[in-house]
């Protein structure tokens, strides 16, 4: 008994110290603790929608292997058992995807259900699994936020914590997808939180790391693309970076505006949006089956060059259609990887012009395709920042910074100031109707627990009091008075700074009593 009160007290202790901004080791437990679960999620969804497709192809992203039937056979199978998931699950737990980890932090602290969990779970296997046009990274931040969430709240954690470990479990879902866990934290930051805080970044790097180390324990070291050398040959590139800049804003505002068209336009109908957006998938890949799946294996292809022009123009256009026809329509997939997926073709279509144009003084063409990637990111994320890590992550090569630096801003701000792009994630809650909430005052009031502002320093006195029981309130020094109400009501009425008792006292020194 008294070895349980003791590990009750320790408990409580540790949520107390949770309260407060500064509890910076406390937070450093959690994030590793968010790391090795969220890598432990991760982990299982992806054998869940690896092991199915393996039993078929050697290479499961490759669904350019399966027969033509299969091509259109495979996303309307999909469609069916999606909806027949969404029909069967409630209406309030098909919200899913990183819209819903924002909806939550900004109206729900961070508490994230596990209905819709389990949704985003099965649901997103099922999609990815049937090759719907779509990323991965949706689904895994979701995951990975909400076991977080779920984890804390399973320990009673205040609000503060449990929006720490939101951020925590995102960014270790983008780290073990990626192999990028610096990318990660700055995803994290600059588009969960949307915030820069020491507390913030220890647990959330913590997270990364763990997530990272899990994921390579099991599929190795080996990153997502397989990134040739790339670098920057001559300074006559830059008008041409310049360009692939614009050019690259003005493709991630296409994208998000078709987004926006389609979403007005979707039937209300849950079958009917599966079934469109499944069979449009299918469609479109009797044709060009480069769109199927998260479709990371075109851009390895793209990288090193091997995609004729044709195909590259293709796959970009159609996946545009097709990863914006799943986003609107509601089927549980990320938009990161389309994103990336686009901007790798785009890069490559413009590699091949600029070879074309200036043979002698153009760069290889993955050079190309990376640029396009990171800038299509940051510019349909609004987030450069985390846009330019990844880049160097990837590449492993500090000279492509510059290079990169400048097309990403460049795409960035074509996007935002030319189109007046926000955020995919943010117009994607504006198009639903929901409500986020980024002012510097409510983000403040996020950060910190009731319990760690509060001021516990009070005396609870009787409305009239003599000068010695006066003297007795004060001994300990209190900040405030907690005055009782009059006759039976004993309940507390007001309260009164310490310093205007004394004052009074001063005032009133012959008095024998204190009203």
């Amino acid at each position: 008994m008294t070895r349980k009160l003791s590990s009750d007290y320790s408990m409580r202790g540790f949520r107390r110290q949770l309260a407060s901004i500064d509890a910076v080791p406390q937070f450093a437990v959690l994030g590793i603790i968010s790391g090795a679960l969220t890598g432990i999620v991760i982990l299982a969804f992806r054998a869940l929608i690896e092991l199915p497709l393996e039993q078929f192809v050697p290479d499961f992203e490759k669904f350019e292997s399966f027969p033509s039937p299969v091509h259109l056979a495979l996303p309307v199978a999909g469609g069916i058992a999606l909806a027949i998931l969404f029909s069967w699950l409630k209406t309030d737990t098909t919200s899913l995807g990183v819209v819903h980890v924002l909806q939550r932090l900004a109206r729900f602290q961070g508490y994230m259900p596990w209905r819709n969990t389990l949704g985003q779970f099965f649901g997103g296997a099922i999609a990815l699994a049937s090759g719907q046009s779509g990323g991965r990274e949706g689904p895994a931040i979701h995951l990975g936020a909400a076991s977080s969430s779920l984890l804390g709240q399973y320990l009673q954690l205040p609000n503060n914590s449990i929006r720490v470990l939101v951020g925590c479990g995102a960014a270790a879902a983008i780290s073990a997808s990626f192999h990028t866990p610096m990318a990660g934290v700055i995803f994290s930051m600059e588009v969960i939180l949307m915030e820069y805080t020491i507390a913030g970044f220890v647990p959330v790097i913590l997270a990364a790391v763990t997530a990272a180390i899990i994921n390579q324990a099991v599929y190795g070291r080996v990153a997502a693309f397989d990134v040739p050398p790339v670098a920057m040959n001559t300074f006559v590139d830059l008008p041409f970076l310049i360009l692939q800049g614009v050019m690259m804003g003005c493709l991630a505002a296409v994208f998000v505006r078709t987004i926006q068209t389609l979403y007005r336009i979707r039937p209300r109908s849950i079958w009917a949006r599966m079934m469109v957006a499944g069979t449009c998938t299918g469609l479109v890949a009797l044709f060009v089956p480069e769109v199927m799946g998260v479709g990371y294996d075109t851009v390895t292809q793209s990288l090193g060059g091997e995609l004729p022009l044709m195909i590259l123009l293709a796959a970009c256009a159609f996946k545009l259609l097709t990863s914006a026809t799943a986003v609107a329509f509601g089927l549980p997939v990320g938009v990161i990887g389309p994103a990336l997926f686009i901007g790798a073709t785009a890069g490559g279509i413009l590699g091949m012009i600029g070879a074309a144009l200036y043979p002698e003084h153009a760069s290889t063409p993955g050079f190309y395709v990376m640029l396009g990637m990171g800038a299509m990111m940051g510019a349909v994320l609004q987030a450069p920042l985390a846009a330019l890590i990844a880049v160097m992550e990837l590449t492993h090569n500090p000279n492509i910074i510059l290079p990169a630096m400048l097309v990403i801003i460049i795409a960035n701000m074509t996007a935002s100031q030319v189109f007046g792009l926000k955020s995919i994630f943010i117009m994607q809650m504006e198009m639903m109707g929901l409500e986020f909430r980024t002012n510097p005052l409510s983000m403040a009031l996020d950060r910190a627990s009731v319990a760690s502002i509060m001021s516990r320093s009070f005396e609870r006195v009787p409305r009239v009091l003599s000068i010695n029981e006066a003297d007795n309130a004060l001994k300990n020094n209190p900040l405030w008075l907690l005055v009782d109400g009059q006759g039976e009501d004993k309940r507390p009425a007001f309260i009164l700074r310490t310093e205007d008792l004394i004052n009074h006292l001063n005032d009133n020194k012959d008095s024998e009593e204190v009203d």
